[in-house]
């Protein structure tokens, strides 16, 4: 089975990767997605981040509220690596198991695993290929204030707590540079692609 780790900084266009990937057969198992999933009610991750934060992140339903727990940890760093490491063991758990049922069920299966702080958590050491999706910097920043509807501090402000982008590119097997138009960054995933199959050709 192919196993790709993908990663990047936030709003470089990570899912933009993943989409090409996917039209080539690939499953993409979101990072983001996992987490979300293990915080709801009668989740691994759900009591250990209620007891850290309080029962003022839940919302009316009893579900935790991403918006008040966001609220809480993007403005304090401390915080943010608290909630990190109750929530990314569990993830990289769960990830795993799915990468060896799919394994098991489908040997010649290809998957994709897009996780923003891939690198930051290690989590990039379980992976023989590391893809790195890079931008300018100016693009990433209002890429951000477009998408999340953010001032241009906020903006900032959360992109300051990912590891930089020129840390995380000498650990890349690949990088894709998505400064360009949808069709160049769509050609280098084909590279990527081709790249791809021929080492697994010559396994």
């Amino acid at each position: 089975m192919l196993r790709v780790g993908l990663t990047g900084g936030i709003a470089t266009g990570k899912s933009t990767v993943c989409d090409r990937l996917a039209e080539h057969g690939f499953r993409v198992i979101d990072a983001d997605r996992v987490a979300h999933r293990l915080i709801r009610k009668g989740q691994p991750c759900f009591d250990p981040v209620v007891a850290a934060f309080g029962p003022r992140i839940l919302g009316s339903d009893g579900e935790i509220d991403r918006n008040i727990l966001g609220r809480a940890v993007f403005n304090d760093p401390a915080r943010l690596q608290e909630l990190n490491a109750l929530v990314h063991p569990e993830v990289m758990r769960s990830i795993l198991g799915q990468l060896d049922r799919l394994e098991q069920s489908h040997p010649l299966s290809k998957a994709v695993v897009d996780a923003s702080l891939m690198i930051e958590s290690g989590f990039h050491k379980r992976f023989k290929h590391l893809v790195v999706v890079s931008c300018g910097a100016g693009q990433q920043v209002e890429r951000l204030m477009k998408r999340n509807r953010l001032s241009r501090a906020q903006a900032l402000q959360r992109i300051g707590l990912q590891w930089p982008l020129r840390d995380k590119l000498p650990l890349a097997t690949v990088v894709i540079d998505n400064s360009g138009t949808l069709e160049q960054t769509r050609r280098q995933v084909d590279r990527l692609l081709e790249r791809l199959e021929a080492e697994t050709a010559n396994c």
